[in-house]
């Protein structure tokens, strides 16, 4: 990160009673301005005040911790039992990649919607109520689009998880016999 991004970037430091004190507005703050920071995108940085440790991340999953407690929570069970599963694994920097990349395909198809609405509206963002109620309207056909996204991104994946298998196979094929989907050969 280069030193002018850095200076342009909001400070905030934790202390050891865990609050969170904004330099650039010489005031604590709570979780919920945090939040704020992010809905505006604004770049900040959280450190620890003792030991200068960035504590971004941290501070970002208790936001997302407080979010899944209240309200609708955007992750199953499910999805967050199979998202620890590949802590360790060795697809671990894999599937944090996939996702981060869904995540900004998603970001990319809302922006484009907004964009669109904003040339033939008054040109205004979507605010989360207009978002609510183009959902509401269009909620079938997005869903539509979003399974056949979620369909493609799926084929994407198993297509790499193929060509890596193709690779394996190459690499160590005569040293390590591979059967179908990664099961030994019968002889």
């Amino acid at each position: 990160m280069s030193s002018a991004k850095k200076s342009a970037e909001r400070l905030i430091k934790k202390y050891p009673n865990r609050r969170l004190y904004d330099t650039q507005t010489s005031s604590y703050i709570t979780l919920t301005d945090v939040k704020q920071l992010v809905l505006d995108a604004d770049e900040f940085t959280v450190v620890d005040a003792k030991t200068n440790e960035d504590l971004t991340r941290s501070i970002l999953l208790q936001i997302i911790l407080e979010e899944e407690a209240n309200g609708m929570p955007m992750f199953s069970s499910a999805v967050l039992a199979q998202i620890i599963r590949y802590y360790g694994h060795a697809m671990q920097g894999m599937m944090g990649s996939y996702l981060e990349k869904n995540v900004q395909a998603f970001t990319d198809i809302q922006n484009k919607f907004t964009s669109a609405a904003g040339a033939f509206g008054d040109g205004k963002a979507f605010s989360p109520e207009m978002w609510t109620q183009f959902m509401n309207v269009q909620g079938p056909m997005m869903q539509g689009m979003m399974n056949n996204y979620i369909d493609q991104s799926k084929n994407l994946f198993l297509q790499m998880q193929e060509q890596m298998q193709h690779q394996s196979k190459a690499m160590f094929g005569t040293a390590f016999p591979f059967g179908p989907m990664g099961t030994p050969d019968k002889k």
